[in-house]
């Protein structure tokens, strides 16, 4: 039942994923970081964006809210590759994750946006339209998307 569920779980995130963002799809199974890191650093070498990831990584940063239009948290995360990355998680859509903190570890599913500091990675929220590939973030046990 568990491998059913892990092939259904991956057809269901290459349908919706490459289809709706034209990107590449990062797997992740829970143990499997470097995957995400991977992808993540052949975008950054590749200056990719539009780019579905999933990964966890340990924050190195906590940063103040950007609160300019749509609210965001944000906080960098170094990942198994060593790579940082900045995520801006929008917390007008999820619930901001009020117990983050430095050297926590936070699992994603996001997009990956190029910039010359390492990269972005958004969209870690449910879609209200429907329209895009909903993300999240797992922290303490607990899914914010």
């Amino acid at each position: 039942m568990k491998k059913f569920l892990w092939i259904l779980a991956i057809v269901v995130a290459v349908a919706g994923g490459l289809g709706q963002s034209g990107g590449t799809l990062a797997l992740f199974d829970g143990g499997a970081a470097p995957a995400a890191s991977d992808a993540i650093d052949k975008a950054y070498r590749e200056q990719q964006s539009g780019v579905q990831v999933t990964g966890d990584g340990v924050v190195s940063a906590m940063l103040s809210d950007d609160n300019q239009g749509s609210r965001h948290q944000r906080f960098i995360l170094r990942l198994a590759s060593g790579q940082t990355v900045l995520v801006a998680h929008n917390i007008d859509l999820a619930p901001r994750i009020d117990a983050l903190r430095k050297g926590d570890t936070v699992a994603f599913n996001g997009v990956y946006e190029w910039n010359d500091k390492g990269g972005v990675v958004h969209w870690t929220h449910h879609d209200p339209a429907g329209r895009h590939t909903p993300g999240w973030l797992r922290h303490g046990g607990q899914t914010y998307q």
